[in-house]
């Protein structure tokens, strides 16, 4: 049988396995938080435009553990967090 977390690193397979036991459970505000999380998305991919930034692989990682608590990928979560930033700041 081939290996389904072949691409994933260390800690990903973890997680997966995690999953895979059980030991993960639906929030209760499933379904408010998901249309969230789809809002969100579907605003940070309209008219976006890429660029390259240079972040510590720690940030990286709590980045990716953050937008995973949350069902997003972390690019969305990078996006949102400069968006509200600057909501607030009003810049």
């Amino acid at each position: 049988m081939k290996d389904p977390f072949k691409y994933l690193d260390e800690e990903e397979k973890d997680m997966m396995e995690s999953v895979e036991r059980g030991e993960w459970r639906r929030i209760a505000n499933f379904d408010a938080e998901k249309k969230k999380a789809e809002a969100a998305a579907k605003a940070t991919f309209s008219g976006i435009e890429k660029i390259n930034i240079s972040i510590s692989k720690q940030d990286i990682d709590r980045l990716k553990n953050r937008a995973l608590e949350q069902g997003i990928p972390y690019e969305s979560l990078v996006s949102g967090i400069i968006h509200k930033y600057l909501e607030e700041q009003q810049i």
